[in-house]
């Protein structure tokens, strides 16, 4: 690809096909290591046949894709979050009561979940790496499906703390399994929205999570708690779900039964202008270190804690602030609907907006605002006027938009099969430490103000949007050093970024081509590539950030 020579990345239909139709000046040396992606072993086993795809066809994979991978991601992270956060649903059906919960212990049942989650990301980057993960997926639902249900069993502190334990343990599973499929299925122009319809499941669960507890705590039962009841009838759904996954769910785009060979192909071609290889199943130590020594890393990991702060304290206590306007507990039930639609309607919103203007710090920024001015009026306005909090709460429930965009925004920014799953966990162990402190800041002593909880939320939130504007910074630097590289090795210093390309923009870069070529688009050759080598996004001077 060539254009003219400056030292920021190029975007825009317009320089696709100049880009599309010229070639390097200076030829990149051939690759002389054996590659480590899988991909590049499937793509060579495939090198005799026609490897060029035409926008049809493309869209048609991508639909296959979107039809089959999405669904089943969907509904993993509907349980997970549906289980995760059936403590904060029965909260006001007696639990503290029946089990006899003193204290903070009922706040230590929210944390312990995100302290198992924090101790297993290690082991759950190394799983993913070195197994198959639609597999993988499976069977974490299956067995934190089983705890969530063996849950139902417990009537103390202690057997609730062992089990919410087990549930965190396996559940640590899911997020990164997502993100890993994410990165593994789709182009990173795609990625943004595709993390946002997932994590929207946030919003789904809060409404129809609302509405089983609600028709579930009209149970009345000699035998059973209400708490009991929800625990078992959530986990016996999850388990059942286990099953469906297993039965369909592939382990790559190079092992997906329902893909014909030529979709293949296509499925995985179309992942070349990632830069960020596809899946390698070898554990690289020098990934593991490069990503702890990387500042990315740790902004990622900053900005994540801060915004769990707010999410974990109000996931847990946010029936009982609901609770403390004034209303009924199943009023406040119900009013956590409108809670999930909203969540639902501004995480795909910020979502399109992140995809559309291709900026997610300032997005973030932005979203920022509205949990921010709904903490100001649950700190500032009496508890009389139930209406004004209420709608207070509802701004914060905002705040759920801006963790799938740093999810996506890391994982669009780190290449390497092993750095990918690395970065990945110590953003899960941001998330999970972040979860850990929210619900701690509050307590059911604060009643009915819970003044320290929303304090310390609003300066989190200020943290996250500051935070949001200044790493677009950094990564412009980063930029700016490959292109720098680039020239350096006698390649071009501007490229043009095709895997951030949306529908229109990919269309008109291959009408060009097809016009000149009179055939598919031609990819580059793998021996001049680097974007299946399993290279780290520092390592590989043709990665482009993204802000």
């Amino acid at each position: 690809m060539t254009t003219p020579d400056k030292s920021q990345p190029a975007h825009g239909p317009a320089a696709a096909p100049a880009a599309a139709l010229a070639t390097d000046e200076i030829s990149p040396a051939p690759i002389t290591d054996t590659p480590t992606d899988k991909a590049t072993t499937f793509l060579q086993a495939h090198a005799q046949t026609d490897t060029t795809f035409t926008c049809d066809e493309e869209r048609h994979v991508l639909r296959r894709i979107d039809t089959r991978i999405l669904p089943l991601l969907l509904g993993a992270y509907f349980f997970q979050q549906l289980d995760k956060s059936s403590l904060s649903y029965v909260s006001i059906f007696g639990i503290t009561e029946d089990a006899k919960l003193v204290g903070q212990q009922y706040s230590w049942l929210g944390s312990i979940l995100y302290i198992a989650q924090l101790v297993m990301q290690p082991l759950a980057a190394f799983i993913l790496v070195k197994f198959p993960n639609g597999k993988v997926i499976a069977s974490a639902i299956f067995l934190w499906g089983s705890s969530q249900a063996i849950m139902a069993a417990c009537t103390s502190f202690q057997s609730l703390l062992g089990l919410r334990f087990m549930l965190g343990s396996f559940e640590a599973m899911i997020a990164p399994s997502c993100i890993a499929v994410t990165q593994m299925w789709w182009r990173r122009g795609e990625q943004t929205l595709r993390t946002s319809y997932w994590n929207a499941m946030n919003g789904i669960t809060a409404i129809v999570g609302s509405l089983f507890t609600y028709g579930l705590g009209h149970i009345e039962s000699g035998v059973m708690f209400k708490y009991q009841i929800i625990f078992l009838f959530c986990g016996l759904l999850t388990v059942v779900y286990a099953g469906v996954v297993l039965a369909f769910m592939p382990d790559s785009p190079m092992e997906a039964k329902y893909l014909t060979e030529r979709e293949k192909v296509i499925a995985v071609e179309r992942l070349r202008a990632n830069q960020m290889g596809v899946s390698s199943g070898k554990w690289r130590w020098e990934h593991v270190w490069e990503s702890l020594l990387d500042l990315k890393t740790w902004c990622w990991f900053v900005i994540v804690v801060a915004i769990s702060i707010v999410s974990g304290g109000i996931g847990t206590f946010g029936s009982l602030i609901v609770k403390s306007f004034g209303y009924t507990k199943f009023e406040a039930i119900l009013f956590n609907i409108p809670f999930g639609a909203i969540q639902f309607i501004v995480i795909i919103a910020s979502g399109w907006v992140a995809t559309r203007f291709k900026h997610k710090g300032l997005t973030i920024a932005g979203v920022c605002v509205l949990p921010i001015v709904g903490t100001i009026i649950m700190l500032t306005v009496p508890r009389e006027q139930k209406g004004v909090l209420l709608f207070g709460y509802y701004l914060v429930s905002c705040m759920a938009a801006i963790t799938p965009l740093i999810y996506a925004w890391q994982a669009q920014n780190t290449g390497g099969d092993t750095k990918k799953k690395c970065t990945s966990g110590m953003v899960f162990i941001g998330m999970c430490t972040g979860n850990i402190i929210g619900p701690l800041l509050y307590s059911v002593d604060h009643a009915p103000l819970y003044r320290p909880g929303l304090i310390s939320n609003l300066v989190m939130l200020v943290l996250v949007a500051a935070l949001a504007i200044l790493i677009p910074f950094y990564l412009m630097y980063l930029n700016r050093r490959h292109a720098k590289r680039r020239e350096e090795l006698g390649k071009n210093a501007v490229l043009v970024d095709e895997s951030m390309f949306g529908k229109g923009q990919v269309e008109s870069g291959k009408a060009a081509e097809l016009e000149e070529a009179g055939a598919g688009v031609k990819p580059k050759a793998l021996e001049e590539d680097n974007a299946l080598r399993d290279m780290t996004d520092v390592k590989n001077e043709d990665f482009i950030y993204v802000y």
